[in-house]
């Protein structure tokens, strides 16, 4: 089991992943590793306002919320917080089940507030038509 990751930026992933890095790339707005827990499972980690939020202070590199391999065998749980990995405990299929749910209601206000957003504009795009 891992206790440290580090940084690296790339433009594409490469085909074999070392243990022990975490590989961002910017260009996809994605990172991926090899599970912490060293079954050696590749991870992906899409950067979006809906998936993950990557912050890099200084080469500390932290990702949240946790990475919960859910649907690989080992089903590790870890933070990565300023290139620590942070071993949390493993879930129950109900509190899975919960945070699953709560991401899915947190994508769907996202996406909903981003459309509504767009529809409140086209008031004012035809008011300006009209002068």
């Amino acid at each position: 089991m891992l206790n440290v990751i580090r940084p690296e930026y790339v433009e594409s992933f490469p085909k074999i992943l070392e243990d022990g890095v975490l590989y961002i790339s910017k260009k996809f707005q994605t990172s991926c590793h090899r599970c912490c827990c060293g079954c050696g499972t590749k991870i992906v980690t899409p950067i979006r306002p809906t998936e993950y939020r990557l912050t890099d202070q200084d080469g500390r590199i932290s990702l949240h919320p946790s990475i919960g391999n859910w649907n690989h065998p080992c089903q590790s749980h870890y933070v990565i917080r300023d290139n620590k990995v942070l071993w949390a405990e493993k879930m129950l299929p109900d509190e899975i089940k919960h945070g699953r749910a709560r991401d899915d209601a947190e994508k769907a206000a996202y996406f909903g507030a981003k459309k509504e957003s767009w529809w409140r504009k086209v008031p004012r795009w035809i008011s300006r038509c009209f002068r």
